[in-house]
């Protein structure tokens, strides 16, 4: 199998036969393949298409290619799913990222709640924000998804949930055990619905008045069965169920 290659460049605009250098990143990983002259490689540049190209030169810095073939690709779920996150800590934020890319997540919202470990601001939240959108493209190369997961600036909660617009073809889902309903009702009530949100708390879950504010801006309760699963384990899960239910 060809090696997947993202690369930020818009590849629609280019002919066929065009030559292109590749990013350093991508760069990188051709030179580590030990790819020589003539061998093909799968690009995507983020707008669903894939790319079929071959080497044309490689060098100490930089490695360019030919594009051969453009291909239209539809690995996307049916729905378009965000996952809002209060970020764990230790770095659990990685796996999430990750993951969620695999299973079919459109995007990621980072937050920071009352009880959150984990705050970021200003560089470092924007550095963090990066890091964990290459996450995202490596993840979306190795998986096969042409449009990598994209990870929003970290906001707080308050802040996000006061952005909201009204959106009558979202579903806003918080994950809750308080008077919460079970994931497959909400799922079954959800229709035609476009767009599904789904928030989900700190260790140590979301306060009685964070709960009540989001309930405010339309999201509905969610309990995922009878044990109480990690905050880096609770969001996966609702992204698995909705990802292997077709949805």
């Amino acid at each position: 199998m060809a090696a997947r290659l993202f690369v930020e460049q818009p590849l629609g605009a280019l002919a066929l036969e065009a030559e292109l250098a590749l990013p350093p990143g991508a760069a990188r990983h051709v030179q580590v393949l030990r790819l020589q002259p003539g061998d093909e490689v799968t690009l995507f540049d983020g707008s669903g298409d894939e790319w079929t190209a071959a080497v044309t030169a490689m060098g100490r810095s930089e490695v360019r290619v030919a594009l051969k073939s453009r291909q239209p690709v539809d690995r996307e779920m049916k729905r378009a799913v965000t996952l809002a996150v209060v970020m764990p800590a230790n770095d659990r934020m990685d796996g999430i990222v990750e993951k969620a890319c695999e299973l079919g997540a459109v995007a990621i919202q980072p937050l920071m709640s009352e009880r959150s470990v984990l705050r970021l601001q200003g560089d470092r939240a924007e550095k963090k924000r990066a890091h964990w959108q290459g996450v995202a493209i490596a993840a979306a190369e190795q998986c096969g998804r042409s449009k990598p997961l994209q990870v929003a600036a970290v906001k707080t909660l308050a802040q996000w949930l006061a952005e909201l617009p009204d959106d009558a073809d979202e579903q806003r889902w918080l994950l809750s055990p308080v008077a919460a309903q079970p994931l497959s009702a909400l799922a079954s009530k959800a229709g035609d619905a476009g767009r599904i949100v789904v928030l989900s708390g700190p260790e140590g879950g979301l306060s009685e008045a964070e709960e009540q504010s989001a309930r405010a801006r339309g999201f509905s309760a969610a309990k995922l069965g009878p044990r109480i699963l990690r905050a880096d384990t609770a969001p996966l899960a609702v992204l698995g169920w909705l990802s292997l239910s077709g949805s």
